[in-house]
């Protein structure tokens, strides 16, 4: 069977109609024979049979919109001299029918189409695949992994049956679009045991047995030839992170290195075996972090104010009740619920600051879900922490760990990356004294924390070493006025340096 597949439309256009079919399904077809005609807003394209056949499947009509690489219908190769069997040519094709039985004819093909990835998402780019063409797979085993701008998506056989790629590692794609098909005929499982060994090697045993590798982690991998199942896995449940996958380079590295101890010289080996510079494609992740930061940056009036605060007696409060805390609630007492429960109260204070500009219309939120910024291996997400005013210090440090493990597993969903009101991103866990955090568009305020300092302070008249931490309100100036803004930041500093006076709401 061969797909009928629209071609690459030209540069900027993503898009065509179907014009019309020159076929019926059923009909016989020959290779290179026009079967349909496709209008864009800037030219005619003409598609041609893949091969000689029978248009078994006609998948779109004429007026459907399809995009580059859809499958427009299917050919079944072979099927064509069905319909003019005779005596004579049964005699002159007898020689040939081993052959006729060997091609699936009557086998089932099944498409592999990109699942929908959710509101707004309208492409992803293909992974790493962990089967190659002509291996046997099961049905609902891992295939692929779609990576988005957002998430990325796992698609899963939908049979079992002998696989065929047709979108490689690296293309985008689109939902609904076929990037495979499997073999589901018994003739096609027949032949299994008889494809199968010949694409037995280690990367496919380790596709199919090892840990699971993410799209980064696989890439290495490929690149640097390395067994994934001589990789010490650190990641969750077993898998092998890309920092795994780096350190086993490492790892392999001192082998070669033995020989040459004694010469000198030996440190120059490296930056021999290693170009000068190398170029390499943005995730779609890091495209679209680059574009929405620098998108927020030209569209809002973002302006910072800072402040400090006082630690002690947080501080004070956690290393008191953290062992009771988490023997009654089963999670560690950090001191993001601190800051959590700091931020609702003041956004209760100063509503702007929770609020968001659409047109000439101001959105005054009276819901407070808090995006919290999570550093993983593919780059910075905000998962959100829903309805957070509505819970206990225990509930926010519970959200906050189920957040940061789905984010760190990739295991992350649209509808906990999407909807924030306010944001909290803390540099302090990667060192950071001060910084200018930029705004989660569309939202009007961000909270940056910093790093815990021992520094000298001035307490009624005394000079004492305290721990303390630049706070770092980024805002958008045009909702948000500078009086509202420090107000914002000094009711913050002033409940975590009395955190008694969250709890007796005062």
């Amino acid at each position: 069977m061969a797909d009928i597949l629209t071609p690459a439309l030209g540069e900027s256009v993503t898009e065509a109609s179907i014009a019309k079919w020159t076929k019926a399904a059923g009909e016989p077809v020959k290779k290179d024979e026009l079967l349909v005609e496709l209008e864009t807003d800037k030219v005619s394209l003409e598609v041609v049979s893949p091969s000689d056949g029978v248009l078994s499947e006609i998948r779109f009509n004429a007026g459907d919109t399809v995009t580059p690489g859809a499958v427009l219908g299917v050919v079944s190769e072979g099927a064509a001299a069905a319909p003019a069997k005779t005596d004579k040519p049964a005699k002159t094709a007898k020689a040939d029918a081993p052959k006729a039985e060997a091609v699936p004819a009557a086998a089932a093909s099944i498409d592999i189409p990109v699942p929908t990835m959710g509101e707004s998402v309208a492409e992803g780019t293909m992974g790493a695949w962990k089967k190659k063409n002509g291996d046997t797979v099961a049905k609902d085993e891992l295939l692929v992994e779609i990576e988005t701008d957002k998430v990325a998506v796992e698609v899963s056989a939908p049979a079992s049956g002998i696989l065929t790629i047709t979108a490689d590692t690296g293309a985008s794609v689109t939902p609904g679009q076929s990037i495979g098909r499997i073999a589901v005929s018994g003739a096609a499982s027949g032949e299994a045991p008889a494809v199968a060994p010949a694409n037995t090697g280690s990367a496919q045993v380790a596709a199919s047995d090892g840990p699971h590798l993410s799209p980064a982690a696989a890439r290495v991998v490929a690149e640097n030839n390395l067994d994934p199942k001589a990789i010490a896995a650190t990641g969750p449940k077993g898998n092998i992170t890309k920092g795994d996958a780096l350190n086993a380079i490492g790892a392999a590295a001192p082998a070669p290195a033995a020989a040459p101890a004694s010469a000198p010289a030996a440190p120059a080996a490296p930056r021999a075996d290693q170009p000068r510079e190398e170029r390499v494609k943005m995730t779609r992740l890091r495209q679209t972090i680059a574009r929405r930061l620098k998108e927020s940056q030209n569209t809002a009036a973002q302006l910072t104010t800072f402040n400090e605060v006082d630690m002690t007696n947080v501080m004070a409060l956690r290393a008191q009740y953290k062992e009771a805390f988490e023997k009654r609630h089963g999670v560690k007492l950090g001191f993001m619920s601190f800051f959590t429960k700091a931020v609702v109260a003041a956004l209760h204070e100063i509503p702007a600051v929770n609020a968001e500009i659409d047109g000439t219309d101001i959105i005054y939120k009276n819901h407070y879900d808090i995006g919290i910024a999570v550093g993983t291996e593919k780059g910075l997400v905000v998962p959100v922490l829903r309805d957070a005013d509505a819970l206990s210090l225990a509930g926010i440090e519970k959200g906050i760990a189920a957040l940061g493990k789905a984010a760190r597993d990739g295991a992350l969903t649209l509808d906990q990356l999407q909807g924030g009101t306010f944001t909290i991103t803390n540099g302090g866990t990667y060192g950071s004294l001060m910084s200018t955090p930029i705004l989660n568009a569309p939202q009007s305020g961000i909270l940056g924390m910093h790093n815990i300092v021992q520094r000298p302070m001035a307490v009624n008249g005394e000079v004492k070493i305290r721990p303390m931490m630049y706070l770092a309100l980024s805002y958008d100036h045009r909702i948000v006025d500078g009086k509202e803004a420090v107000t914002f930041l000094v009711r913050i500093k002033e409940l975590l340096e009395d955190p008694q006076r969250a709890l007796l709401d005062l």
